[in-house]
């Protein structure tokens, strides 16, 4: 017998995906990106402003997704500011060893919450959306 699947749609997941307000799009920001998920159709748009140094000073987004996906991309938007595009890179590659069971979790604040998602294989490239995102936008 199986152990039965986490509980997807948690509480946490539910008011994160909520919390995406606090970022909400702005079409001043300077750099853009945009990311789909081929599995299951989820978009996200993100905006960027950096410093001199390429660092992140301000985001928004516009999310298309899952709860899950729009928890990762709350996850990401809290703990993006200050951090560039190799940061961005080696947290994006760090989560998806995470996802396919590779690797230990990422250290990214905030990313615990999407944990439940790890039984959920389909939902797995809609949390990657808002690193994908940035990284496009970085480019």
């Amino acid at each position: 017998m199986t152990a039965p699947a986490r509980t997807l749609y948690t509480p946490a997941i539910l008011e994160a995906a909520t919390a995406l307000a606090d970022y909400a799009w702005d079409e001043s920001l300077p750099l853009k990106g945009d990311a789909r998920s081929r599995r299951c159709g989820s978009t996200l748009a993100l905006g960027l402003a950096t410093d001199g140094k390429g660092r992140i000073t301000g985001l928004g987004l516009r999310t298309h997704a899952c709860a899950i996906g729009q928890a990762a991309a709350y996850a990401f938007a809290g703990a993006a500011k200050g951090k560039d595009r190799s940061e961005i890179a080696s947290a994006r590659a760090a989560l998806a060893d995470w996802l396919s069971g590779t690797g230990a979790m990422p250290d990214w604040p905030g990313i615990a919450l999407v944990e439940p998602a790890l039984d959920y294989p389909a939902r797995h490239d809609a949390i990657l959306l808002a690193w994908d995102a940035a990284l496009a936008a970085l480019s």
